[in-house]
C-alpha cells in the first residue's frame, strides 16, 4: 500500500494505508478542550453526508452501517463484554436502525446515553471489585477463566455478572501473584535457597512493582480506570469514538479525527525524530505494538516486539508506574513520549502470552530515530552447498520504501530515495560478482508507491507493476525504465509484517515469475489507501475524515487486500500463530478481483524450480536442530493461542510460567537480542539462513545465469 514516509516521535505514521494508529511528537502536549462549544451537529451531518460519497465502496449511510456502528461503539467501551449487561445491549439495539437518521440530522445524543450507562456500570463494578478483593480468593479451586471475551455474551443477570467479575478479578490477582511466586521459585532453584514466599509479601522480581501487593495492585488498577472514565467524559472524546464507529463500519482504516486529533496529526507531519520508534494501535484496552521503526531505540534494543502490549509506563527509575490500560491511545502515547536522552520504562505483556500472566519491564532511552538505520543495506554472505560448492550471496535488506519528499519538491537531485540506495547496493553486488540475491522485506510496512514501482523495475524490463482502483476507475502503474539492473537468481523474503509497498513488490515479482517468494503463510494483506479530508476548508473546528479511497491490485487482477501475498516456499513463522494481519480486523474489506493487465512474464520463469526448492527446504528444516527448537516454540505458542481458557488455580499458573519462560520474547524474523536477552550477541536468524539455502539451490538449478547487467 502507499505509505508516505513520516518518521515520527514514537512511530512512523502512515498517511495512506496503515492500521488505525496514533502518532507522537516531542513538542505536543495534552490538548485542552476547545474553549468554544464543539459544533457536534454540523460535524455529524458532514460525516454522514461525505462517507458514502468519498469512500471507495460508496455504501449508503443506512441501517446496516448504523447497526454495525452501535456494536463497534459498545465494544470500544467494553471490549471484553464485562461491564454492560445483556439488558443494556438489548435496550441499545432497539435504537440501532434510528441511529443513521439521527446522525444525518446532526443528533449524537445517543452516544452520551450509552456512555452514561457505561459510567454507571463501571462505578458499580469498581465498588464490587473492592468487596471481592477484601474477601480474597480460593487459590486451590479448580476453575478456569475465558481469556478472550470479545465475542462472549454479556451477563444475563446479576448472578452471572457477579460470578463473571469474581473470575475476572481472580484472574488478575492470580496472574500477579503467580508471577511473583514463579520468580521466587526460579531464584531458589538458581541459588539453592529455600525461602518461603508469602502470598502478600514483598516481590523481588524486576518485572513487577515491588511496592504493591497483588491485592493492592488490582485495586489500584480499577481506581485508576474509574478516574480515567470520569476524565474522558467530554464531548470531543465521546464524539470521536462514536463517529469513528460509523466510519469503521465501512472499513477498519477509516476514521473520524476530532479537532484535537487533527492537531496531533499535524504535529506528527513535521517529521519529529525523537521517541522509542514503534507503531501502536489500541487493542483489548492496551497499546499494542504493530511495527518497530528501523533505527529507533526499540528496534535497536530488540526486546520490544510486534504483538507486545504496553499496559503501564514509568518515567525514569524513581517515578511511579502509571497504568495505561483502557486509556485512549492518543493519551497513552503522550505519556510514552518524552525528550531525547530520558528514560521510559514500559510494562509489557508479551505477544505470545494470552493470559497476561507474564509481564516484563523494558527500559528504553528516548532517542532520535536514526535515518541511516532505515536505509537499505547490503551484505554478502558465503555459503557452501551440499556438494561443496561455495556461493557468494547478496542480502539486500529494505526496512522501508523511503523517499525524502521535501527535498525532492525543492529540486534536490540528491534527495534520499530507497530506489537509489537499492541500485547502489546491486551495483556493489555486481562488482563482487554475487551468485544470487535475497531481497529481505520482512517487517517492511511499506512506504512510497513510486519507490516500490522503481525498485521492482530494477529486476524486470518495461511492464506494469500494480493496478490502483479508485472512484474514477482503474489505473495501471508501470515501470517505465527499460533497464534491468539485476537478472540473476532472486529470492524475496517476507512475513506477516510485510505490508503495502512490500506486498506490491513481492506480488509483481511473483506474477512475472521473476523471483521465488519465501516466508510465512502470507504477508499482511493491507491493500487499501486512505486519504485525509478536512470537514471544513475554512475552520479546524470540525475535524477531518480519514477515508479509504483506493485499493491495490496485482497485475494478474487479484487484490492484495486480505489475502496478501502467499509465498512459493513457506517457512515456519511465529507470527503465523498470532493475530497479526488484515483478516483479524473487524469489517476488513473483502478480497476482490479486476481485469488482468497485459504483461510478459520473465524469460526464464522460476516456476519449474519451485517444487524442487520446496522439497529440499522441507528436508533441511526436518533435519536441522535449530529449526526443531523453533518449531517446538511455534507449536507451543499456537497451542496457547488456541486454548480459550486458563486455569485460576495458583499452582497451575506458576507451573505454566516456569515451563514457558523461554517464550518471553518472540525471536524469529526480528533482528534483536539473543535467547538470553543479551543485546551484544548476534541473534540467530534461522529464517534468513534457510532462505540463503533456498537461494543457493536456485543458483544451482538455474546453472549460473548472468547475474548483473549495468547499463551506462
Amino acid at each position: 500500500m502507499c505509505k508516505r514516509l513520516l518518521i515520527l516521535l514514537l512511530l512512523s505514521a502512515v498517511l495512506t494505508g496503515c492500521d488505525r494508529q496514533e502518532t507522537l511528537s516531542v513538542t505536543a502536549s495534552l490538548a485542552a478542550p476547545p474553549e468554544k462549544p464543539l459544533p457536534t451537529d454540523r460535524i455529524a451531518e458532514r460525516v454522514a453526508d461525505r462517507m458514502p460519497r468519498i469512500h471507495l465502496n460508496h455504501h449508503p449511510f443506512d441501517d446496516t452501517i448504523a447497526t454495525n456502528a452501535l456494536m463497534l461503539f459498545v465494544n470500544s467501551l467494553d471490549y471484553d463484554h464485562s461491564f454492560f449487561l445483556a439488558s443494556d445491549i438489548t435496550e441499545f439495539q432497539q435504537q440501532a436502525t434510528n441511529l443513521d437518521n439521527q446522525v444525518e440530522a446532526g443528533n449524537v445524543s445517543f452516544s452520551q446515553t450509552v456512555f452514561d450507562r457505561f459510567k454507571e456500570r463501571v462505578t458499580n463494578r469498581v465498588a464490587y471489585a473492592d468487596t471481592l478483593l477484601d474477601k480474597g480468593f480460593d487459590l486451590d479451586k479448580n476453575e478456569t477463566w475465558q481469556w478472550k471475551r470479545d465475542k462472549a455474551p454479556w451477563a444475563a443477570n446479576q448472578k452471572e455478572w457477579d460470578d463473571l467479575w469474581r473470575k475476572k478479578l481472580k484472574n488478575e490477582y492470580v496472574s500477579r501473584l503467580a508471577a511473583i511466586e514463579a520468580d521466587r521459585e526460579d531464584q531458589e532453584q538458581q541459588t539453592g535457597t529455600n525461602t518461603v514466599a508469602e502470598a502478600e509479601g514483598t516481590n523481588t522480581i524486576a518485572e513487577i512493582d515491588e511496592s504493591l501487593t497483588p491485592t493492592e495492585f488490582v485495586r489500584e488498577r480499577y481506581k485508576q480506570y474509574q478516574l480515567l472514565i470520569d476524565i474522558n467524559d467530554d464531548r470531543e472524546t465521546i464524539l470521536e469514538r462514536y463517529l469513528s464507529a460509523f466510519t469503521h463500519s465501512y472499513d477498519p482504516h477509516s476514521d473520524y479525527l476530532s479537532p484535537r486529533s487533527v492537531e496531533d496529526f499535524d504535529i506528527n507531519m513535521r517529521l519529529s525524530l525523537v521517541g522509542i520508534g514503534a507503531i501502536l494501535r489500541s487493542e483489548d484496552g492496551a497499546a499494542k505494538i504493530t511495527q518497530l521503526i528501523a533505527g529507533g531505540p526499540a528496534e535497536v534494543d530488540g526486546r520490544l516486539q510486534p504483538g507486545d502490549k504496553i499496559i503501564a509506563v514509568t518515567q525514569g527509575d524513581n517515578a511511579p508506574e502509571v497504568s495505561i490500560l483502557y486509556w485512549p491511545l492518543s493519551k497513552a502515547v503522550r505519556l510514552i513520549r518524552g525528550e531525547k536522552g530520558t528514560k521510559v520504562i514500559l510494562t509489557v505483556i508479551p505477544a505470545e502470552d494470552t493470559t497476561g500472566t507474564r509481564t516484563r519491564k523494558i527500559d528504553l532511552i528516548r532517542d532520535e530515530v536514526k535515518l541511516e538505520a532505515q536505509a537499505a543495506k547490503g551484505e554478502i554472505k558465503e555459503l557452501q552447498d551440499a556438494g561443496g560448492k561455495l556461493h557468494h550471496l547478496g542480502v539486500l535488506t529494505l526496512p522501508e520504501f523511503y523517499a525524502d519528499f521535501e527535498a525532492a519538491r525543492k529540486g534536490d537531485t540528491e534527495a534520499r530515495r530507497a530506489s537509489t540506495d537499492v541500485r547502489r547496493i546491486l551495483e556493489e553486488f555486481s562488482t563482487n560478482r554475487v551468485d544470487g540475491v535475497v531481497l529481505d522485506l520482512r517487517n517492511d510496512g511499506g512506504g512510497s508507491l513510486t519507490e516500490a514501482i522503481d525498485i521492482a523495475g530494477l529486476f524486470i524490463p518495461l511492464g506494469p507493476i500494480v493496478q490502483v482502483r479508485e472512484q474514477r476507475g482503474v489505473a495501471v502503474l508501470p515501470d517505465g525504465d527499460p533497464e534491468t539492473l539485476y537478472r540473476g537468481p532472486l529470492v524475496v523474503l517476507v512475513n506477516r509484517l510485510s505490508a503495502s509497498a512490500s506486498e506490491i513488490v513481492a506480488a509483481a515479482l511473483q506474477d512475472y515469475d521473476r523471483a521465488v517468494i519465501v516466508g510465512g503463510s502470507k504477508t499482511h494483506g493491507k491493500g487499501t489507501v486512505q486519504t485525509v479530508f478536512p470537514l471544513s476548508k475554512l475552520s479546524s473546528d470540525l475535524g477531518s475524515l480519514k477515508v479509504t479511497t483506493a485499493g491495490f491490485y496485482r497485475i494478474t487482477g487479484g487484490s492484495t487486500q486480505l489475502l496478501g501475498v502467499a509465498p512459493d516456499v513457506v517457512l515456519p513463522s511465529l507470527y503465523d500463530t498470532l493475530e497479526i494481519g488484515e483478516e483479524f480486523l473487524p469489517n476488513a474489506l473483502p478480497w476482490s478481483q479486476i481485469r488482468s493487465a497485459y504483461y510478459r512474464p520473465w524469460y526464464q520463469s522460476v516456476k519449474p524450480f519451485i517444487p524442487e526448492l520446496r522439497k529440499r527446504s522441507k528436508m533441511r528444516i526436518k533435519n536441522t536442530p535449530e529449526f526443531k527448537n523453533f518449531l517446538a516454540r511455534r507449536d507451543r505458542i499456537r497451542q496457547r493461542m488456541e486454548t480459550p481458557d486458563v486455569s485460576l488455580k495458583l499452582s497451575d499458573r506458576i507451573a505454566d510460567i516456569l515451563s514457558e519462560k523461554e517464550l518471553d520474547t518472540i525471536q524469529d524474523e526480528m533482528i534483536g537480542v539473543d535467547g538470553d536477552g543479551d543485546k551484544d550477541k548476534k541473534k540467530e536468524d534461522p529464517i534468513l539462513d534457510e532462505t540463503l539455502n533456498i537461494l543457493s539451490d536456485l543458483v544451482n538449478l538455474t546453472e549460473g545465469e548472468t547475474v548483473i547487467t549495468k547499463t551506462d
